[in-house]
């Protein structure tokens, strides 16, 4: 217990899956969270079950392709708790999927928005308040990006979703570098989850499953195939490898991508 004392976090899709189990986590060991989300009463849950135990959590409702909204994240985290020292950019979402050839450029630009264009405003936005809270003395920042197995590794019909993950992944090491050669106390990595058993994965796999239990039975089979380990991932182990990298545990680690996946990139 402990690992985070002293650190202000924010935790964009804190709601559900890897970024509710993120919040807790974090909280658990010592620090104060601004959580937020697009869905108001999945958000309030979880701070409000992080206060009933103990810890120190706020809620904001965010839109992550909103800069106006970035920097009233940032701003509450500064008003609530003195400052930010961890951006967790968690929220994004699955698409549908389709063949290069029949994708709208409606359907890319709105994947690529809020998979990537919200991970570019987190990373503009939290090196700037990191910097100034880390600047007065304590302990260093953190910037971790969800990315996926699928911004390291292809998938058809899916161009939309790999590209922006994909994006992650540079985006990551470059503000990882800018970070350094500024002299910043930040650190920015990347985390590759294989397929997490989810609230997202099992709403793709009913999608993709035709609508009924048998069809989105068959396509988790499928995706635990894919896994030599022989199951899906839990967020809570997704989690863990965020609290590793918000720690100070992870002083001599940047620019890395820290691959959570159950063996599926090793085929």
């Amino acid at each position: 217990m402990g690992r985070l004392d002293g650190k202000v976090a924010l935790i964009t899709g804190a709601g559900k899956g890897i970024g509710a189990a993120s919040a807790r986590m974090f909280a658990r060991e010592g620090a104060k969270i601004v959580c937020t989300d697009l869905d108001e009463e999945a958000g309030e849950a979880v701070v409000a079950d992080i206060n009933a135990k103990g810890g120190l959590a706020v809620f904001m409702r965010h839109q992550v392709t909103d800069e106006i909204e970035w920097e009233a994240a940032v701003a509450l985290a500064r008003h609530k708790f003195g400052g930010l020292h961890v951006v967790l950019n968690n929220a994004g979402i699955a698409t549908p999927g389709a063949p290069v050839e029949d994708m709208t450029i409606e359907q890319w630009r709105h994947t690529l928005a809020v998979n990537l264009d919200g991970v570019f405003l987190g990373c503009k936005h939290g090196v700037r308040a990191i910097k100034e809270t880390t600047a007065k003395g304590g302990p260093g920042g953190s910037i971790i990006n969800v990315s996926s197995i699928l911004g390291l590794v292809g998938n058809a019909n899916s161009a939309d979703y790999n590209s922006a993950k994909g994006g992650v992944r540079l985006l990551t090491k470059c503000v990882a570098l800018e970070c350094a050669e500024a002299g910043y106390r930040i650190r920015v990595n990347s985390i590759h989850p294989g397929y997490i058993d989810t609230p997202l994965v099992r709403n793709a796999a009913n999608s993709m499953g035709g609508g009924d239990a048998a069809g989105a039975n068959a396509v988790l089979d499928m995706l635990v195939t894919a896994h030599p380990i022989g199951r899906l991932g839990i967020a809570d182990e997704i989690a863990s490898a965020a609290l590793y990298l918000a720690s100070d545990e992870s002083s001599f680690t940047t620019g890395s991508e820290m691959v959570v996946d159950g063996g599926y990139t090793c085929r």
